[in-house]
């Protein structure tokens, strides 16, 4: 079979496709033949060796996130069967409760060989059914980007109908965010960093939108659209270079839900989160259970991810430099045929 590897993490000229034997099923795993796989920020960071320094193994087989279809099972495997279309979870241990230190351990595409891959196995725990109405290539956008934003609204921050949320950017986690809040009864706002952008966000059920280049103290806008009050909850994708704004957008006890580290890293001021009752929580996408309970809602409402575009597996390259550009609405896929 054919895999790409990272000999280096050198960039994205460092993938290399290479011929491997195909791996096969121990006792409760699964063979899953991979139809597609999608990109995630995290990448890039894996790809370029910017990512948790240390603790990604030369040689490692990349991507987290992608959906195919079960080819072979082990002994004792009773979860999925010879023909399921499934997808794995980013972190393979962390099947419900709080994180604990072991999950980390067992993220696909950085501590763990992840899914670039012709043939994947699988743990039959790490593994979980598609919705029935879902291509492989939507499947494929879900471990880590819909349910980042799935953790982040409905796990941390109890979304209701009337809540008010507030989306940087349309790369992949902000639009399932948008897609969810809408779904949810919520109002959207989104910000990007053009007209063309906005109108895809707007398309989507956004209620407002703010090109942050012709406005760049975007909270003031997002201040003025809720009366000075500000928006429940922020989808926070950018990290120290926009955590300022997001602070003074948000309303007096709401949350901020760190999700990225888009532009880059900086001493963060305490003192408006203290003076104004903030919360600030991290999310790192989530365990099976949310998974599945995402999947339920997915099938309710018939929500189908944002795909901007599908890449062929021998241009991999070609989708990382795509997502690179940051040119995309939603989600960038590589089909593997």
């Amino acid at each position: 079979m054919k895999a790409y590897k990272l000999p280096q993490a050198a960039g994205i000229g460092s993938l290399t496709l290479l011929e491997v034997p195909t791996p096969q099923p121990g006792r409760g795993q699964a063979l899953v033949r991979m139809r597609a796989c999608s990109l995630n920020y995290r990448d890039l960071m894996v790809a370029g060796g910017r990512y948790a320094r240390g603790s990604v193994p030369a040689g490692l087989v990349p991507l987290s996130d992608g959906a195919g279809e079960v080819a072979a099972v082990g002994a004792g495997v009773s979860r999925v069967r010879v023909g399921d279309r499934v997808a794995g979870i980013f972190m393979q241990s962390w099947l419900g409760g709080q994180i604990g230190p072991e999950d980390h351990r067992s993220a696909l595409g950085g501590a763990i060989d992840g899914v670039l891959a012709e043939y994947v196995v699988f743990d039959q725990e790490g593994l979980v059914h598609l919705p029935d109405a879902y291509a492989f290539e939507e499947g494929a956008t879900l471990p880590c980007a819909a349910l980042t934003a799935w953790h982040a609204l409905f796990h941390q921050g109890a979304l209701l109908p009337g809540h008010s949320v507030l989306v940087l950017g349309t790369g992949g986690v902000s639009i399932f965010a948008l897609q969810f809040a809408h779904a949810a009864g919520a109002r959207v706002i989104a910000t990007s960093s053009s007209p063309e952008k906005l109108d895809h966000a707007l398309a989507l059920g956004a209620t407002d939108g703010i090109d942050y280049h012709a406005t760049p103290d975007w909270q003031d806008a997002v201040l003025r659209l809720t009366g000075g009050r500000g928006v429940d909850h922020v989808i926070e994708v950018g990290g120290a270079g926009t955590l300022a704004r997001s602070l003074q957008a948000v309303r007096l006890g709401g949350t901020v839900h760190m999700i990225g580290v888009l532009t880059g890293q900086a001493e963060i001021d305490p003192m408006p989160i203290m003076r104004r009752s903030l919360t600030v929580r991290g999310v790192y996408v989530g365990s099976r259970e949310m998974f599945l309970a995402m999947n339920r809602a997915i099938a309710f409402h018939d929500l189908h991810p944002v795909i901007d575009k599908v890449f062929p597996f021998a241009e991999a390259p070609a989708a990382y430099r795509h997502l690179e550009r940051q040119a995309h609405v939603g989600k960038v896929v590589i089909r593997v045929d």
